[in-house]
């Protein structure tokens, strides 16, 4: 039986076993799968086991670092966490690259971050802006136990004002509340002061006729979408100092330029040009412990808020120079949450000299913008596949049970060859032909 009740209730050793039990009938010691990946540190895997709910065993992700990103006069060495070959050494590759032409360039354009509560009203507008008007102040009064310790530091709610909804949908309307959250993601913090400000409504609605069950609050929640959350990474250097393999100079800019056109003018394009641009920003997210999720949703609804979905990065020429240029929300944050338990967060974090969220905004913003110049770069020169398939290289060898005798022999085999599946397979066929 595929079915369980009370699976949570479960201790780890039961809920293993009724894994095994149930899906690996036939393969011998199942259980070490899940045991094979345990942290040998009780504690350590004590932590790791009340982050989530059914927590079976640890997955592990490579973490990594990429040196030499000079940003804004300081040389950082970035922390990243991925599985894709190629990643790290593309953002690597192009940090070197701008290393010695000035380096990126960075700018934080705000910071401030939005939630909502959404509700319905059936009664006459007017008297609902009265309403508001009202109570707005009463709101913000009652939410000031949650405030208190942010606006100590800097921070707190920006602004509340009643948004009508009614041409999208009938009778919709929000609460809309805007917060700067300092160094915190802030998510709890603003869905607790949105709950706050719903309670108060529902209250006060008691109170006034002309509300009174007119109204239906639907959810009380953040956004994920923060376009006033906004960071801009920039690198220039004089057209004649481009070089992207056999390109160079003005063949290298104009390419480079007419490959960021393509991505404004067809979706498919975009789509897989932002998704290079995520490979180096999520690995960062993933290495900081930020939400690359909330991320990822914010910076995909960001390429299509001209209503058509396009690069979140820019290429142009003005006058000898050339620039590249990328813009995007993050709502980051580098205290709460897992920075403060998890040891690798924290050692990321550490190797990032402990940066504030504006800083690490900054930085996430030029390891994406790192990869998109070598993404592209590989595109319009010698193709994706030739590099991608040479770190892609181990991953084969693993799969087919190389020796590391036989990994030396094919790494040098292909070492100027195409790298295919196959084509790695036959000649590993050969190879233990001829030991044989």
């Amino acid at each position: 039986m595929k079915q369980i009740d009370g699976f949570s209730k479960l201790t780890k050793a039961q809920k293993i076993a009724w894994l095994c039990d149930t899906y690996f009938p036939n393969i011998e010691n199942a259980a070490s799968f899940f045991e094979k990946y345990h942290n040998a540190d009780t504690d350590l895997q004590k932590l790791h086991d009340e982050f989530i709910e059914n927590t079976v065993s640890n997955y592990y992700l490579p973490f990594a670092v990429a040196p030499n990103f000079l940003i804004n006069g300081r040389t950082y060495t970035v922390p990243m966490a991925i599985e894709e070959s190629s990643v790290v050494a593309a953002a690597s590759r192009a940090a070197k690259f701008w290393q010695s032409r000035g380096g990126f360039h960075t700018e934080v354009l705000s910071t401030e971050k939005t939630g909502h509560v959404h509700f319905f009203f059936y009664g006459e507008k007017t008297n609902l802006e009265n309403f508001f008007n009202h109570i707005q102040p009463l709101m913000l009064a009652k939410a000031q136990p949650i405030t208190a310790n942010m606006e100590k530091r800097g921070g707190g709610i920006t602004s509340l004002t009643l948004v009508d909804k009614t041409d999208a949908l009938a009778h919709y309307y929000q609460l809309s509340a805007t917060f700067e959250t300092l160094d915190a993601m802030g998510a709890n913090f603003i869905n607790s002061c949105l709950e706050s400000f719903a309670q108060t409504f529902r209250e006060e609605a008691e109170r006034d006729a002309s509300i009174g069950d007119k109204y239906e609050i639907v959810m009380s929640i953040l956004s994920n979408y923060v376009p006033n959350c906004l960071v801009r990474a920039k690198v220039q250097c004089p057209i004649e100092e481009l070089e992207i393999a056999q390109l160079k100079g003005a063949e290298a800019a104009k390419k480079f330029v007419q490959a960021l056109a393509i991505a404004n003018a067809d979706v498919y394009r975009a789509t897989t040009h932002n998704k290079g641009i995520m490979n180096g920003i999520d690995s960062v997210i993933l290495a900081t412990g930020n939400d690359f999720r909330a991320i990822e949703a914010g910076a995909h609804a960001y390429a299509a808020r001209s209503g058509q979905y396009k690069s979140l990065s820019a290429a142009w020429i003005e006058g000898d120079t050339f620039f590249f240029a990328l813009e995007l929300p993050l709502a980051l944050g580098t205290v709460g949450g897992l920075t403060t338990l998890h040891p690798l967060v924290k050692t990321a974090l550490e190797i990032l000299e402990k940066p504030n969220a504006r800083e690490l905004m900054q930085i996430v913003a030029c390891v994406g913008l790192a990869q998109n110049f070598s993404a592209v770069s590989s595109l319009i020169s010698l193709g994706i596949q030739k590099g991608h398939m040479k770190m892609h290289l181990n991953n084969i060898f693993n799969q087919l049970g190389a020796t590391e005798e036989e990994k030396r022999v094919l790494s040098s085999y292909f070492k100027d060859k195409t790298v295919t599946y196959n084509d790695v397979a036959e000649a590993l066929k050969k190879i233990r032909k001829l030991e044989n």
